[in-house]
């Protein structure tokens, strides 16, 4: 880094605002009542004009150094009465109004996603730090002004000011000047009262006529001399303010004043005169004055202690100090001491940037104060001579280790030294960054943090965060945990936005990285926060990404949940969220049962593969494609023109099977779990849309939607699932009117606070088992035709038993029931083992077992021949021409249980069935039965009873 670098550096700049001349103002009442008229005080109004620029002052301190010129100057105004070191408390409330005016203007929006990182990388460091860094920073250093180890903070120069308006003027020049009325340090011996004084006559135009003043100004010319006094007039605007635009107390005044009242009664020539009444101060007068200071000091000190003879003698008259007590707050020295004057030699060399001469003088007292063991005074000179290191840029090792050393003495000294512990840090800190030793000043700051109270330390590794940010290579992981870090310690000092700013920052790095327990703490943390400032949907949604915790304790899980629920009942209403996750509902197991012209007698008919009932059915069930399979059938199965979805009956429940998991290890009490659905007259595409976020909005108006709840029979599920159990669900629906169905989720109320839902958004194709029936493979599987309602038949064999012996025969019943006000006819039956399970004729059931298998000789054999199912070949067996069952009726036919072998057999039933006297497109019915059954090994016995049982039998199969 070269001198041009150590210039622009961001301390560079500080040292030269903050370590420069003080000038204290003494002024009477009347001269600060003239002030105030423009909403300022005296302090207030010259401030603006402190740095005087574009001057050109030669300076020399030294004849063995060569002269340079000074082209900027600034002096600090302070008055009479802030010649003190600062209260705690003072110190501690203006950081904490930085802080939170800072938090106000902080504009971001909490629903929006953290910052990006690849944005962050891209930023310099004046874009990444936030500008209040430097004011908190600037404030903080304040807190060890005036101290009394140092005395770059001493008064250089004394402006004494007296109202035109006040009672014999004169002699209130010296009333200001007498030795009660100054500042405690300069009464004590602290600070040295004899300092260049220049006396100023205050006229405020709007009370006094100009003459007085000129007359009261020529004697103070001829009383305290020409170039020691001077005229200030003040309040020449009488009618108007200055523009805002022109008015350079705007930036610079704080607090509830209107704009519009600050310096209104001061002129463009009043701004004029006060600014060049500073140029003059500081170029004609402060300037030659430290110049000419230097110059006999160091006179003084090479005179009695440079050189090998004078270091001799000044090593033998503190010999002997090694053994005494440490002083640690030096109160020894008074400004008339060698020390005091060696240090003030530092400091104006320092302050006029004559950075060699104040090393040298610097070196020289480190060595006195290390003897005396005056720690803090030591701990000061290490500072400074740190410090001019760094503006000289020379030795950047020495001028490390000089704030170094001081940082660890300060530290050393206890509470005493810790503030200038954190003053030392800061521009240790500061030195490091302007050298591009990012990583290190980091290191510093987060020394100072463990040094300071909750807020300040929140500060500080803030800023640390950023130098690791700023670091070459980046270092993001340090940049995020010092962000956690400093966010903890905004939240502990009430400090929440700034909170939530922090964490929100390093989402930007955790949200990538998988680091799953600390994103839950930062989600976690920014939730709560945001629910304490009344931002309820944003902490909603960050909440949200942190329910579904499977990977933390029980402990935490239930912490979790607990403070989400607490959040939305504090919101006052039941909160609706898309795709919740508690309980989480797998789209792979989503089944959809239903029947259409196909129904089933049991459960468990209905997961038999469809290729195996298609294989059953064939050649006793048209097509249902509506192609005609020869030109003899004049029968074909419709639907409506542009519909291709799947067909359903007014009245006939749609049922849809899911799982649902609850991911986390306590219990989740969900109740009203039921079916999003959608019905009208004509397909709803037009009235759906679809948010970003997934959710479903409905377009239809009122009407629509109560037709919709009235049309619709919807089953609600409540149940508790415990921690980490599946658990299968199923709702149904039936539709009471026709048209389109659409079934678009489910919804379900998790702990009577939030209604979760969950969208079926998947193309099931994708899903379901290959021939699987209770899976369509369209895409429309979830969308329905909705036709009148057709009979139904209900059918079972009473008597099937689940486990029998090889060459068992029994009689079994086989009843059918028509439940609706339509009769059915036609009936045919399809039995996948015909030699297993054998139709017998009606009139057997009203014959008792083995009565019935006798052989029938008389003459009523063609009567019950009459009552036998036909087979027509195959495995195809139809009912007489003339069983029909009428609405609200039934029917029973015997059948034969006769088994052979030992085995597992699955029996499949199919029976046909049509509908007589309605127009549908839906002609006709079948109806799917399974009956499994276990055939065990047994003893054959031949007998004649079987032996005429096996004629009887095989006189019907043959």
């Amino acid at each position: 880094m070269d001198s041009d670098d150590v210039s622009k550096s961001s301390l560079s700049k500080y040292l030269h605002e903050e370590i420069t001349p003080v000038v204290m103002l003494l002024c009477t009442p009347l001269a600060e009542q003239a002030c105030r008229k423009n909403s300022l005080t005296l302090v207030q109004m010259l401030k603006p004009f402190s740095v005087s620029t574009n001057i050109q002052v030669p300076v020399r301190t030294t004849t063995d150094h060569q002269p340079y010129t000074l082209r900027s100057f600034k002096l600090r105004f302070v008055s009479d009465s802030d010649i003190r070191q600062p209260q705690q408390q003072d110190i501690v409330s203006s950081l904490k109004e930085v802080v939170s005016c800072a938090s106000d203007e902080t504009t971001y929006d909490p629903q929006s996603d953290p910052p990006q990182l690849h944005n962050l990388l891209s930023m310099s460091e004046s874009e990444v730090s936030p500008p209040w860094f430097s004011v908190f920073n600037r404030n903080l250093s304040q807190a060890v002004s005036f101290s009394e180890h140092e005395t770059f903070d001493h008064p250089v120069a004394c402006l004494v000011i007296v109202s035109s308006s006040d009672e014999h003027p004169m002699s209130k020049f010296g009333d200001l000047l007498s030795l009660d009325q100054l500042p405690t340090p300069l009464n004590q011996g602290v600070m040295d009262p004899r300092m260049l004084k220049h006396y100023i006559l205050l006229h405020d135009k709007q009370d006094n006529s100009t003459e007085k003043a000129s007359k009261i100004y020529a004697e103070m010319k001829n009383t305290l001399g020409l170039n020691q006094s001077r005229l200030l007039c003040i309040n020449s605007n009488k009618d108007e303010a200055i523009k805002l635009l022109e008015n350079p107390w705007i930036c610079n005044k704080t607090g509830s004043v209107q704009n519009h009242e600050i310096a209104r009664f001061l002129s463009i020539e009043d701004l004029n005169e006060i600014k060049e009444l500073v140029k003059d101060l500081s170029s004609k007068m402060i300037i030659p004055y430290m110049e000419q200071k230097i110059r006999n000091l160091n006179q003084q000190v090479s005179a009695t202690r440079r050189g090998f003879r004078n270091q001799i003698k000044n090593l033998w008259w503190r010999k002997g100090k090694e053994d005494a007590l440490d002083n640690s707050n030096g109160s020894m020295y008074t400004y008339s001491s060698t020390e005091s004057q060696i240090r003030i030699l530092g400091d104006y060399a320092f302050m006029l940037r004559d950075y060699e001469l104040a090393i040298s003088n610097f070196r020289l007292l480190s060595t006195d104060y290390k003897l005396d063991k005056a720690w803090k005074h030591y701990a000061g000179v290490q500072e400074m001579m740190g410090l001019s290191l760094f503006m000289l840029d020379q030795s950047r090792k020495d001028s490390e280790v000089c704030l170094e050393t001081a940082f660890n003495t300060y530290l050393k000294l206890g509470s005493s030294g810790s503030k200038n512990a954190t003053r030392c840090g800061l521009w240790w800190a500061e030195m490091l960054k302007a050298r591009g030793q990012h990583k290190e000043g980091a290191d510093v700051l987060f020394r100072i943090s463990c040094e300071e109270p909750s807020l300040h330390a929140a500060v500080m590794l803030e800023q640390a965060s950023y130098c690791y940010l700023l670091s070459n290579p980046p270092m993001l992981r340090k940049f995020a945990f010092h962000l956690v870090l400093a966010g903890n310690q905004y939240n502990f000092s009430e400090q929440r936005k700034h909170a939530i700013r922090t964490y929100r920052s390093a989402l930007s790095v955790y949200k990538e990285s998988g680091w799953s327990y600390i994103n839950d703490h930062v989600n976690f943390n920014i939730g709560r926060w945001l629910a304490f400032l009344e931002m309820f949907d944003a902490s909603i949604k960050n909440m949200l990404g942190i329910l579904e915790c499977s990977h933390q304790p029980l402990t935490t899980q239930n912490l979790f949940l607990k403070d989400f629920l607490h959040i939305v009942k504090n919101m006052g209403k039941k909160l609706e969220i898309s795709k919740l996750q508690l309980p989480s509902i797998s789209a792979s197991s989503l089944k959809v049962i239903f029947e259409d012209h196909r129904t089933y007698a049991s459960s468990s008919a209905v997961h038999v593969r469809e290729k195996i009932w298609q294989s059953l059915e064939e050649n006793m069930v048209p097509p249902v494609n509506g192609i005609k399979s020869n030109w003899l059938d004049s029968r074909k199965i419709q639907t409506p023109k542009k519909y291709s979805g799947n067909v359903s009956m007014v009245g006939e429940a749609i049922k849809v099977y899911f799982e649902v998991k609850n991911p986390l290890q306590i219990s989740l009490s969900v109740s009203s779990m039921s079916l999003l659905c959608e019905i009208s007259a004509k397909p709803t595409v037009e009235g759906e849309k679809k948010s970003n976020t997934g959710e479903i909005f409905d377009t239809r108006d009122q009407n629509d939607c109560t037709l919709e709840h009235n049309q619709l029979e919807l089953s609600e599920h409540n149940f508790v699932l415990e921690g980490g159990v599946i658990k299968e669900v199923q709702l149904d629906v039936t539709p009471q009117m026709e048209g389109f169905l659409k079934i678009v989720g489910v919804k379900w109320t998790l702990s009577g606070y939030v209604v979760g839902y969950h969208k079926f958004d998947v193309d099931l194709k994708k899903k379901c088992k290959k021939g699987k029936s209770i899976v369509r493979s369209q895409k429309q599987n979830m969308s329905f035709l909705v036709v009148k309602g057709l009979p139904k038949l209900e059918g079972c064999i009473h008597q099937v038993p689940k486990t029998t012996y090889s060459g068992d025969l029994r009689p079994l019943t086989f009843e059918l029931r028509n439940k609706t006000k339509y009769t059915v006819k036609n009936m045919k039956m399809k039995i996948s083992h015909p030699r297993l399970l054998i139709p017998g004729s009606s009139g057997d059931l009203d014959l008792e077992f083995p009565d019935c298998l006798k052989k029938q000789n008389s003459s009523e054999d063609k009567n019950i021949q009459a009552e036998i199912m036909h087979k027509s070949g195959g495995l195809l067996f139809s009912f007489p021409t003339t069983a029909k069952i009428n609405g609200g009726e039934n029917i029973q036919w015997p059948f034969w249980l006769h088994t052979a072998v030992s085995e597992k057999i699955s029996i499949y039933i199919s029976i046909y069935y049509e509908m007589e006297n309605i127009s549908c497109d839906l002609h006709y019915r079948t109806l799917r039965m399974l009956y499994e059954i276990e055939v065990k090994q047994s003893c054959y016995v031949l007998s004649f009873f079987t032996l005429e049982v096996f004629f009887v039998v095989s006189t019907f199969i043959y």
